[in-house]
């Protein structure tokens, strides 16, 4: 049911504009008269209902609407996560985050990682961890899932650590005309393609409740869809979108076949890459379909669709975002993602900008219109683990603002 209609239209407008306006001045004590207070706590409680809904598809069954986003962190020395990421995790879902997505965590290749510290999702050691880490989210009502990843050709660590191979990538450019690794043989995409399989089977038996697969941002999977990467000319490069996802289909298809068909596969992508802002895949609905029509056939059920600013449109004509134009293209369920519940965006983040809590109205209006199923929350969860529980309690003045500080500790 919509939350503006009929006679309560013109209140709820006035609490709206006024919630918009405490929220800059961090400051939700007093309402201008007449609107009383009661009357705005009521319209706060329906604007925020939507978020809490159950949602189930598959293996899923969340309480809630909200994710947390996958965000790197590199707290787990040698690959392997430590009691501190298990303690960490669970501290969102003793605080009521639907699914939690873990951070990237890469599969069993040798220069699947440019980050010693980064998790993996391979070897004993380090899936023994990650049992640690289920196991906890689980026993504190929680629902996760693994986000599974080759980071492909990237530039070396800041720290001068070195994978034990050469990088490697579609054509082994890390950006458009520049090499920074190997181009792949056919038989490393094979068994490329089997070692994400092998992660999506161990998520499985480990206990977790989907699989996400890691398409976005520039890298591995991504590179191969960037045609600025991708100069192949055998049957995983092209001169078309829909030809260049032949390695991302084949992928998906290996999970799918890994975990069976009753076990949610999640894949995030993104029209973005990290190394260029302004890059777009897929510059018309008809080309977007074409993408992710044969991802949906190969096993996708929750497309993630990642953009620096949830709220902007992806095509001229519709304020349809990322997400809602993938769920009205392929029919399934979407993640929408992208500066939710913060005043600037994530990149600039880890340049040192800092965020204030921003109003949740413009999500709200979309979650109500239909646009996509569920949202993903970075850094305001990264720096909070209590943000969920205190928009469910209407406490928005307790909402903590983010800053470069909380990229340095586990909180």
């Amino acid at each position: 049911m919509p939350i503006l209609h009929d006679i309560a239209w013109a209140t709820s407008v006035a609490a709206l504009c006024w919630r918009r306006q405490s929220a800059q001045r961090k400051t939700v004590s007093r309402l201008p008269r007449p609107l009383s207070q009661t009357i705005a706590e009521a319209i706060v409680t329906m604007s925020v209902d939507i978020l809490f809904r159950p949602f189930a598809l598959k293996s899923l069954n969340l309480k809630n609407r909200i994710v947390m986003a996958p965000m790197t962190r590199s707290f787990s020395p040698g690959g392997v996560p430590t009691d501190d990421v298990a303690a960490y995790y669970r501290r969102r879902a003793e605080n009521e985050v639907g699914l939690i997505l873990s951070e990237g965590t890469v599969i069993d290749r040798p220069s699947s990682s440019n980050d010693p510290n980064v998790p993996r999702f391979h070897g004993e050691d380090a899936l023994a961890g990650w049992k640690r880490v289920i196991d906890g989210a689980h026993a504190a009502g929680g629902a996760m899932a693994p986000q599974i990843w080759h980071m492909g050709v990237m530039a070396p660590h800041l720290s001068g650590w070195m994978p034990p191979q050469p990088f490697e990538g579609p054509s082994g450019l890390v950006v458009p005309g520049k090499p920074g690794g190997n181009g792949m043989s056919e038989q490393d995409i094979a068994d490329t393609i089997a070692a994400f399989g092998r992660a999506a089977a161990d998520a499985k038996r480990l206990g977790f409740d989907a699989v996400e697969i890691h398409g976005a941002h520039g890298y591995l999977i991504d590179q191969f869809f960037w045609a600025g990467v991708n100069k192949r000319t055998d049957a995983f490069g092209g001169s078309t979108l829909p030809e260049r996802s032949r390695f991302a289909v084949e992928v998906v298809k290996a999970v799918r076949a890994a975990v069976g068909e009753n076990f949610a596969v999640l894949l995030r992508l993104s029209q973005w890459k990290q190394q260029d802002f302004a890059v777009r895949l897929a510059k018309t609905p008809e080309e977007m379909e074409a993408w992710l029509a044969p991802l949906a056939d190969a096993g996708v059920d929750i497309f993630h669709c990642s953009q620096r600013r949830f709220w902007q449109p992806e095509f001229e004509g519709s304020d349809l975002n990322f997400a809602g134009w993938a769920k009205k293209l392929t029919g399934k369920a979407t993640i929408t993602v992208g500066s939710v519940g913060l005043s600037g965006e994530f990149i600039a983040a880890f340049q040192g900008e800092s965020s204030q809590p921003s109003p949740l109205d413009e999500l709200l209006r979309r979650f109500e219109r239909g646009d996509f199923d569920l949202v993903a929350v970075g850094r305001a969860l990264l720096s909070d683990p209590q943000w969920v529980r205190k928009v469910r309690e209407g406490r928005m003045e307790a909402l903590r603002d983010f800053t470069k500080e909380a990229l340095a500790t586990l909180v």
